[in-house]
């Protein structure tokens, strides 16, 4: 499913296209945890779903994970 959302850092809208269904995303809006809903999508990937910041520029402002270092 194609999601966009404008991330609130650069307030760039981007569209991702994240492997979710209806049910899923139902499940989110009607109160269950973004991981329990969205269990198939990588950290990043519920970020974005979530705020619209992409894990690169979560990097770019707050520096990589601390397995990269």
């Amino acid at each position: 499913m194609k999601v966009t959302r404008t991330s609130p850092f650069s307030r760039v809208t981007r569209t991702l296209d994240l492997d979710i269904t209806e049910a899923q995303v139902e499940a989110y809006a009607n109160g269950a945890l973004l991981q329990n809903a969205f269990p198939n999508l990588n950290a990043d990937e519920r970020e974005f779903y979530k705020t619209g910041i992409t894990g690169e520029e979560w990097d770019q402002m707050f520096g990589g994970s601390e397995e990269a270092k």
